[in-house]
């Protein structure tokens, strides 16, 4: 009975003062600046995909741009962090670069003739070897800034130069290819994704997942007496993001395999090709996935541990944070400790894609994982970001880069377009913090 009583006195406290479109925002609770970037970013598709002939918004180029998008949101996430520390790392693209060589010239050059080309363990050990190699460069920089006293800003320019150079020094300038069949499934294609019928599995578990969590959340407000919200807008917000999954699952299963490697795919497994062809769809490619694995994580690791915590407290007031106790050198030597390990997976994703490393691999990545975490809300005064916003920023940057592809814009311009999205992005961040205050 009482807490019948207290959940409708919550229930009550949460509904709107009044109705129309704020009314329903405030009763959802849903972040403004969220709302306004998925809407920029379905405003970009659909000029793109009218200027394009409608040639964007297809399953094959949703399904090319996901996949593109995925190692600039793996380093967004780790970015986030960087920058509500108040720091920023210019370096990540050359450490992808830098990193990617390493890993190719492992598996290509030195493993097969350790262990074998058909050795199962090269994947596992290249892509581990570069991950510390990540995690080295990242605590190498992280404890010249932290412990030394150097600004980021000098310490990764200079790290933006050395493992750039340092990449094109390991092969001398040479590209490195081919690499491991089981290390390229990292890199999507048809078989790095998961396939129609995992797909859906993978759909519907997230699915629960989040029914759960709403769920769960709500259950969690009343034992500590928070306010709830009406239950038609947790039901809004669960059947909106059902709908997002359910659609986005239907989009990667409709682009189908090409009919030649279909057919091979036919051939070695003895199966009779129809008259129309064999039908397989893509599904949700690995990158993908190791993406979105790698959001939840750092989500977690944000709002859900020590480690996050402290990350957040130093980057609102340092000094406060140091004076509660908080190893904040420390702290900042983990952060960028783990950004260098994040750009290790994201060289790891580019270099599978390409089945290949090369010197230009990582050339200006750091723009676009700045400009991602900038957009998806991360303040440069430090103290607040988030990683899905991080994870929606890239997948704008991405879609931009892209559709201006379609259209065949030059690639100066490209740059063009993207420098002045990132000056604008921080201008409206500037402009959203004055408010605040």
């Amino acid at each position: 009975m009482s807490q019948a009583t207290s959940g409708t006195t919550a229930g009550a406290a949460a509904t709107p003062g009044g109705g129309g479109l704020k009314g329903f925002i405030r009763a959802t609770e849903v972040d403004t600046r969220m709302l306004g970037m998925v809407g920029a970013l379905l405003v970009i598709w659909l000029v793109f995909h009218v200027l394009s002939g409608g040639i964007f918004l297809t399953p094959r180029n949703l399904w090319n741009l996901t996949v593109q998008t995925s190692s600039i949101a793996v380093m967004a996430t780790g970015m986030v962090l960087v920058i509500v520390t108040r720091n920023i790392d210019l370096s990540v693209g050359s450490i992808l670069g830098f990193t990617g060589m390493a890993m190719a010239a492992l598996q290509a050059q030195i493993l097969p003739g350790l262990l074998g080309f058909d050795s199962p363990f090269v994947w596992i050990i290249t892509l581990l070897g570069g991950i510390f190699v990540g995690v080295v460069i990242g605590g190498l920089q992280g404890y010249v800034i932290a412990y030394l006293g150097v600004p980021a800003f000098i310490v990764t320019l200079g790290g933006l130069l050395v493992w750039r150079g340092g990449a094109w020094w390991l092969t001398s300038g040479r590209t490195v290819a081919p690499l491991d069949d089981t290390f390229r499934l990292m890199g999507g294609g048809a078989t790095g994704s998961l396939g129609e019928t995992w797909t859906w599995v993978l759909a519907l578990v997230a699915c629960v997942v989040v029914a759960v969590s709403l769920v769960l959340a709500r259950r969690r407000r009343l034992s500590f007496g928070f306010p709830l919200r009406p239950i038609w807008a947790e039901a809004t917000i669960g059947a909106i993001v059902f709908v997002a999954i359910i659609g986005a699952a239907a989009i990667v299963n409709a682009y189908k395999w090409p009919s030649a490697i279909a057919r091979r795919y036919a051939t070695a497994n003895g199966i009779e090709m129809p008259e129309g062809g064999l039908q397989i769809g893509y599904g949700v490619a690995v990158p993908v996935l190791l993406a979105i694995v790698v959001g939840i994580v750092m989500t977690f690791v944000a709002r859900r541990t020590r480690f996050g915590r402290y990350v957040f407290a130093i980057g609102g007031n340092p000094e406060a944070a140091e004076l509660a106790g908080i190893n904040t050198r420390w702290v900042l030597m983990k952060v960028f400790m783990l950004m260098g390990g994040l750009a290790a997976l994201g060289a790891a994703i580019s270099t599978a894609r390409l089945n290949a490393a090369t010197n230009a691999l990582g050339t200006l990545d750091e723009l676009y994982v700045i400009a991602a975490a900038v957009i998806g809300g991360t303040s440069l005064a430090g103290g607040a970001g988030t990683i899905i916003g991080a994870m929606l920023g890239a997948l704008v940057m991405q879609s931009l880069q892209s559709g201006m592809v379609l259209l065949g814009v030059d690639s100066p311009l490209q740059s063009i377009v993207v420098g002045i999205v990132l000056v604008i992005a921080v201008w409206i961040d500037t402009t959203y913090r004055r408010r605040a205050a």
